[in-house]
């Protein structure tokens, strides 16, 4: 059974080396590339100030982090959830950055950067794809024609739901029919998924009034267009 967790974090600011704090987590479970509706969703109180920069990114205010749980209080929760998993995130290094040090200040051992993790970057997986075009997650949402319509601001729960979409479509080409949820509460729901991918795939012959229908459909584009029909130079060089 494969079983990855795609996240995304919305922070104070830009280096946690300078003492910037995660604020927000979210993360997506996936197994056997369907999204099973389990999330790991939270806010932090970072005991610090998010700076401008990041405020204008996420919006989410001082005030309304006042009463939320500290790292330290879920990390436990957070291990448990991805332990296992291939974690999928854009531009990888900065969110597991602060992800270690959150993990590093609440003492666990564990690390996302650790042996006891896989990690796809999909911002590398872009890079590779469309080198030298933008490869933002707005970018490639575009690109896809993944549905970012309510992305007004960064959060990280939407955002790591736009780009398991994302990452289904590059990596596929399922676009948003890959995340057709499946019931958590089924305990054979997974294995039921992994049988139907080996069942064959039925075949239907066409009639000879689809044939008919077909060609005349060929000789119409031809007529319209020059000559020019793509499905019959595909079938003359074949």
């Amino acid at each position: 059974m494969t079983r990855q967790v795609v996240l995304d974090t919305e922070t104070t600011g830009l280096d946690f080396e300078k003492g910037d704090r995660v604020v927000e987590l979210g993360c997506v479970e996936l197994i056997e590339r369907r999204a099973t509706g389990r999330v790991f969703h939270h806010f932090f109180n970072p005991d610090r100030r998010s700076d401008a920069g990041a405020l204008a990114k996420h919006g989410i205010r001082d005030e309304f982090l006042l009463d939320k749980p500290r790292f330290a209080q879920l990390a436990a929760e957070f291990v448990e959830f991805i332990t296992g998993a291939e974690l999928v995130i854009h531009n990888a290094g900065f969110d597991i950055g602060f992800l270690d040090v959150e993990l590093a200040l609440a003492g666990f051992e564990f690390r996302c950067s650790g042996p006891n993790c896989r990690v796809v970057d999909t911002l590398a997986l872009a890079r590779r794809q469309w080198p030298g075009q933008r490869n933002s997650l707005d970018a490639l949402c575009k690109r896809l024609g993944v549905d970012n319509s309510r992305r007004e601001l960064h959060g990280a729960l939407l955002d790591a739901r736009l780009l398991a979409d994302v990452y289904l479509s590059m990596t596929a080409g399922q676009g948003a029919l890959s995340l057709v949820e499946v019931s958590v509460r089924d305990p054979t729901a997974a294995s039921r998924i992994g049988a139907a991918s080996t069942m064959p795939l039925r075949r239907f012959a066409p009639s000879s009034m689809d044939r008919a229908a077909h060609q005349a459909r060929l000789e119409s584009i031809m007529r319209t267009s020059d000559g020019r029909c793509v499905w019959k130079a595909m079938n003359s060089e074949a």
